[in-house]
């Protein structure tokens, strides 16, 4: 796989940058809501650094984020009277998350929609839970998503074990076929511009060969990737053509236009995609971009973005967006403070003198004054040796 991959994309690139810092952070406000007081012992989070591929100490990495965790002393657990170190959420960090919160539960119909469609795209509607978990953040479903939906929806999902006798063999099965939701993102931009559906091609004129390729792939008509007849994966251009369709939709139900590539292969047989989905996928670079950036093999939805942002932003990401400028604002906090405490200590060693650099400003305001004062004089010498007025 390490070879599949399209030509370097930079805004894609951009929008495929991501800080290993706020995926751990964002685990660790995961593991922090857990409790209902929203605040650990610090010996908690030290157990699961490892988890997290951590090393070090767990109260250096929260004093890096003071935007984001605050660390107190608090009774500890059991009743010793003993106190130790716990950590919570800053005031404007816990703000932050209720807002998340809030965007999650108002997107709960929007989520419901997104999973339905999702169970419609798989062969006989249903999917296994464990590999639905796979899914869960690329379409933005919480950890408790089958709890917030389900009684929600009695009339459209059901939990089924077909294999009682298997572990994690339960399955989420749609219960009724829904036409309004049965329609691609393609026939949908079809239907508002009064056309036939077709894929387009977001790469410049100047890729002429690969608009020719999706000329030619546009001269058949399009496959709905709802459709009820699937074609045997691999066998025609019809079945690639209805995978295509599959991925692009797929990828349209996502938050951020993108997915592991492993995790859509994860689904093959249960999207009808041929064994060799990646080389498939770098068939049709007007479609999808594959990048291997943090050796993580993303496939991206060209057309879901302007540039490196995305084109429509749901408000659940919205609020994670957030979420990392705090933690970005807490990083520049912490750096800029430790940056001082290193300079007072080379000053105390006498590693740094000050006066030689106030010596330093001042000899650089002399020299920026005496150029100032050449021009000056320089202007006046060649006003006067070309001023008409003088013999």
């Amino acid at each position: 796989m390490a070879r599949w991959s399209s030509p370097k994309d930079p805004a894609l690139e951009a929008a495929l940058r991501r800080n290993r810092r706020w995926v751990v952070n964002n685990q660790i406000k995961r593991l922090l809501l857990r409790f209902p007081s929203r605040a650990a012992p610090v010996r908690f989070l030290q157990s699961r650094f490892k988890t997290l591929d951590l090393m070090g100490r767990a109260a250096n990495w929260l004093r890096k984020y003071p935007s984001c965790f605050e660390v107190f002393s608090a009774d500890a657990e059991g009743g010793s009277g003993e106190q130790e170190p716990y950590f919570g959420f800053t005031k404007r960090m816990a703000a932050l998350v209720d807002a998340e919160e809030v965007a999650v539960a108002a997107s709960e119909p929007a989520m419901a929609d997104r999973l339905a469609r999702v169970l419609m795209l798989s062969c006989g509607r249903r999917l296994q839970v464990s590999k639905l978990a796979a899914l869960r953040g690329p379409l933005g479903l919480p950890d408790d998503y089958l709890l917030r939906l389900l009684p929600a929806h009695t009339d459209l999902f059901r939990l089924s074990n077909p294999y009682p006798h298997r572990r994690n063999a339960a399955e989420l099965e749609l219960i009724r076929w829904m036409p309004s939701l049965a329609v691609s993102a393609v026939e949908a931009a079809a239907a508002a511009n009064n056309s036939a559906p077709r894929l387009t091609c977001s790469l410049p004129a100047s890729w002429a060969k690969s608009q020719a390729k999706m000329e030619e792939f546009n001269s058949t008509p399009y496959i709905s990737p709802y459709s009820e007849e699937w074609p045997v994966p691999g066998t025609d251009a019809e079945a690639e053509k209805r995978a295509v369709a599959v991925v692009h939709e797929l990828l349209s139900l996502t938050l951020w236009r993108k997915m592991s590539i492993l995790k859509l292969e994860h689904f093959r047989r249960e999207f009808g995609l041929p064994e060799d989905t990646a080389r498939m996928l770098l068939r049709y670079p007007c479609l999808f971009y594959l990048s291997n950036r943090y050796k993580i093999h993303t496939v991206v939805l060209r057309e879901g973005y302007e540039g490196s942002e995305l084109r429509e932003k749901d408000p659940v990401v919205a609020a994670k967006d957030r979420l990392g400028d705090l933690m970005q604002e807490g990083l520049h906090e912490y750096n800029q403070r430790r940056r001082a405490a290193n300079l007072e200590k080379k000053r105390r060693r006498g590693e740094i003198e000050v006066k030689k650099e106030e010596e330093k400003v001042e000899d650089q305001e002399v020299a920026r004054l005496d150029s100032a004062e050449k021009r000056e004089e320089r202007r006046r010498f060649y006003k006067v040796l070309f001023d008409d007025g003088n013999p």
